[in-house]
């Protein structure tokens, strides 16, 4: 199937105000994408872009100053099968780990895997290393955060979003993330689009 995708997003700037946009599709996703996925300024800004150290696509302009409106229209190929589920997936040792999956075990400024440590590994240690830990991670997220888009903000932490209970879609993940850093198991964290296909639209 072919699913339209894309932005428009306003905003007031103040004159000479660098941007750093990651707003662009990655150009290695597994689903193709028909069309550029670049971000078009209004008024016409120059755009320069280049892949970070994670290969996502960043598009750079220094803004006039103003209004301005980014918009970005694309189409993602997809076949429409869902997510593997892998019940079997095992846990490796962390002395079986390739070396480019070490930082995905490190606390970071918004996971901070090491001040959850002990709060996962009481509640997730007795779990079966694989699937079934971070099944059981990903459950105990989506029941314990509860959502509403009053409760984000920039500065917020998977500690916060713990201790809080509330929070937005990145508050989901990086908890999850943190939580799964501290059991050992490598995660990142990574922002998409959310799909609208056969959901009303919030009122």
């Amino acid at each position: 199937m072919l699913i339209r995708a894309g932005f428009e997003i306003s905003m007031q700037v103040a004159p000479d105000t660098p941007l750093v946009l990651a707003l662009s599709p990655h150009p290695d996703a597994p689903q193709p994408i028909l069309g550029s996925g670049e971000v078009h300024p209004t008024p016409y800004h120059e755009v320069s872009t280049h892949r970070d150290v994670f290969g996502n696509h960043l598009s750079r302009i220094t803004a006039q100053g103003g209004l301005m409106t980014l918009v970005s229209d694309f189409i993602v190929s997809h076949d429409g099968s869902p997510d593997r589920i892998v019940p079997d997936a095992r846990q490796h040792p962390v002395g079986e780990l390739p070396g480019e999956v070490l930082p995905f075990l490190t606390p970071s400024r918004f996971c901070e895997s090491d001040l959850l440590a002990d709060e996962a590994w009481s509640r997730f240690g007795h779990v079966e290393g694989g699937w079934a830990r971070v099944q059981a991670v990903c459950d105990f997220v989506h029941g314990h955060i509860r959502f509403g888009y009053g409760y984000g903000r920039a500065t917020k932490t998977a500690l916060e979003a713990f201790r809080e209970g509330n929070g937005v879609c990145r508050d989901y993940a990086h908890l999850a993330v943190a939580m799964c850093r501290a059991l050992n198991i490598p995660a990142r964290y990574a922002s998409g689009y959310l799909g609208d296909i056969g959901i009303a639209p919030l009122p």
